[in-house]
């Protein structure tokens, strides 16, 4: 099971969490692109919610952080 799965499956339906690209084992570049897919999309298991934390990075604002809520139950 991945560390997205695991983080996921240990909330309960409808609880806010947050994402981040050092609690998935990304670097920030990688997690801000898969992130702007869960803001347009949602993600396995959850939707974005509230506006994500960016960090600048080589003069560009990158996703760091990411504000959740879990929509689907185990």
């Amino acid at each position: 099971m991945t560390k997205l799965e695991e983080i996921v499956k240990r909330q309960k339906q409808g609880a806010k969490f947050v994402l981040s690209f050092q609690m998935l084992g990304m670097d920030v570049e990688t997690f801000d692109t898969v992130a702007q897919t869960w803001l347009e999309h949602g993600g396995p298991g959850f939707e974005a919610a509230g506006v994500p934390f960016r960090k600048v990075i080589d003069g560009e604002f990158l996703i760091a952080r990411l504000t959740v809520v879990k929509t689907a139950e185990d």
